[in-house]
């Protein structure tokens, strides 16, 4: 789930398990299948939690959070999803994962 990722780690976004409403308003922001959602900080008490998505930043509540269900990020996604990355970054990531496999 969301609300257990570490600060710094980065996920795939697999469902949200959320009212529909509530679900648009997310989707809307960016939080739809297959994206890639960073933890970036968390508040000193621990809610709420900062997120990357989209090229945005958005803060949402551990109950929240704890209804986006996610699976860990390989450096193949990163590859692949990541549309931050400029084709030379994505050249030079292919060739070293090509190394290591």
């Amino acid at each position: 789930m969301l609300s257990e990722m570490k600060v710094g780690q980065t996920a795939v976004l697999v469902a949200l398990e959320l009212p529909e409403s509530v679900q648009n308003h997310l989707m809307h922001m960016g939080f739809v299948p297959d994206a890639l959602v960073t933890a970036l900080r968390r508040a000193p008490a621990g809610d709420p939690t900062v997120y990357a998505i989209d090229g945005m930043e958005i803060a949402l509540r551990h109950e929240t959070a704890e209804s986006i269900r996610v699976r860990p990020a390989t450096p193949n996604d990163l590859l692949v999803l990541d549309p931050h990355y400029d084709e030379s970054v994505r050249d030079e990531a292919a060739e070293l994962l090509e190394v290591v496999q």
